[in-house]
């Protein structure tokens, strides 16, 4: 069962229950991590219709459709693709020795860091609790799980899983407020991995810098879109349209804002708005196009396009549907043309289905404009010339990238994702994610014979002849 926030000295006795085991046996074998997240899969795929309903719940309409591509599928195919390499992953790697140190052996071997803590958010309340969570568990560590309070029927879902599934010892799932996080991150976890806001990063490495814990932050910022001149404008705005409007925009790596050729502006405009009626003939009472997950959020959006338009942007309702329907909160799509650096807009990650359009004359300008600006968590560039996006690439920094279409670098099993300075740090997912939660431990293997006693104490001519060999 889920551990309420009321009950701190609880949450502490899991914490004091965990580290016992881990300081009495840090290890886990293979066959028990493999029973572990064939356990976790189980669960998951009993309960999928459970989960479905409840981030419906949450959301108060969010596509059941969606939430399979995006939070169920994904979910699944990870723990598959551990199960299958975690054999190989685990294997201590063999490490060059240098030829004065034969025939000793060099190896990195990969051990569990411990307990870890995972802070996950409400946008992908599934994939982003229990992806991380099979990765954790994969590289043999203890886990607590805090789901996001704004999702409060999935965490419960998840709470029944967890519980159902593994056992206390190994993971538990905590749920509450944003107090319950905080409480979390002063407890001296081996490791913390939290995705969410940069504001909220940067206080979780605060609180894990008191007992030094690695963190692994997954963050955000403004991922931009840059389209070619030479780009077929009608394939690229139905890219960065189903980017943009999976979850309704809020999606850590979704097209923040779109870098279009001045001149073809309009006509991307055009294409945009067709591409949107054709995706959601009704936008209202279509269960297909997701709500935002609450009135402050719902909120927040309409001022970010209220402060555009005070400020003298074009803020165009684009769709079928012109008119914001009362009290719903499915956000109607919306672009926002003549933008300027002083809009909120162009200050916050959006993270909604708002799209400014930024006019650029050239490639150069383009990749200028972003460089000036914080490093984003994704960059998406459309172009069919291969040395231009090569160039393109090299001269721009971000956590990941995709060429020719969005989100889809976040689908592969076996890239890493991670952000670079405010869009985060350390990465998850696939090899690079069960490194980051193992320690790398090296260690030397002696050879019962070996030449070492040649650099003992007292030095004399055979020391001087041996030193002065290897340091010509």
């Amino acid at each position: 069962m889920a551990v309420q926030k009321n009950n701190p000295a609880e949450r502490t006795a899991i914490f004091s229950v965990m580290r016992e085991l881990v300081t009495a046996d840090n290890t886990l074998s293979y066959e028990k991590r493999i029973e572990l997240l064939k356990a976790l899969r189980k669960g998951i795929i009993a309960r999928k219709a459970a989960l479905i309903t409840a981030v419906n719940e949450d959301f108060n309409g969010r596509s059941s459709h969606e939430t399979i591509l995006t939070d169920i599928i994904p979910t699944i195919g990870i723990i598959d693709y551990t199960i299958k390499r975690l054999r190989k992953w685990m294997r201590p790697q063999k490490k060059h020795v240098a030829m004065h140190f034969t025939p000793a052996k060099n190896r990195v071997e990969l051990q569990p860091k411990g307990i870890v803590l995972i802070i996950s958010p409400w946008n992908y309340p599934v994939s982003l609790s229990i992806l991380p969570m099979a990765t954790a568990l994969a590289a043999g560590n203890r886990v607590i799980l805090k789901p996001s309070e704004f999702t409060p029927h999935t965490s419960e879902v998840l709470a029944q899983l967890v519980s159902d599934a593994l056992p206390s010892d190994r993971a538990t799932v905590l749920t509450g407020g944003a107090d319950v996080s905080i409480e979390l991150c002063k407890l001296p976890f081996d490791h913390i991995l939290f995705t969410g806001s940069t504001n909220v990063g940067r206080a979780v490495m605060r609180s894990a810098a008191e007992n030094l814990t690695p963190v692994t932050l997954e963050l955000g910022g403004k991922s931009p879109t840059v389209v070619h001149t030479n780009y077929n404008m009608f394939n690229a705005a139905e890219r960065i349209a189903r980017g943009k409007f999976i979850n309704a925009g809020q999606t850590c790596v979704a097209p923040d804002y779109a870098m279009i050729p001045r001149d073809k502006v309009k006509e991307f405009v055009s294409q945009y708005e067709k591409i949107i009626a054709r995706f959601y003939p009704k936008l209202t009472d279509n269960s297909d196009y997701s709500s935002i997950i609450n009135e402050r959020h719902f909120k927040r959006l309409t001022s970010l396009l209220d402060d555009a338009q005070n400020k003298g942007a074009a803020v165009l309702a684009v769709g079928p549907d012109k008119l914001q329907s009362s009290g719903s909160r499915k956000l109607h799509p919306h672009v926002v043309l003549d933008v300027t650096d002083e809009m909120d807009l162009v200050k916050e990650e959006i993270f909604g289905p708002i799209l400014p359009i930024i006019p650029y004359d050239s490639i150069e300008q383009a990749c200028e404009y972003i460089n000036q600006r914080p490093r984003p968590l994704a960059i998406y560039y459309f172009d069919k010339d291969k040395s231009r996006v090569a160039s393109f690439l090299k001269k721009t920094i971000s956590g990941g990238a995709a060429v020719n279409d969005t989100l889809m670098q976040f689908a592969q099993d076996d890239l890493p994702f991670g952000g670079i300075g405010p869009s985060g740090m350390g990465v998850c997912h696939g090899y690079e994610g069960f490194k980051e939660f193992s320690h790398a431990k090296s260690v030397f293997y002696q050879s019962q014979m070996n030449g070492g006693a040649m650099l003992y104490p007292p030095y004399g001519k055979l020391f001087d002849r041996v030193t002065g060999f290897l340091s010509r």
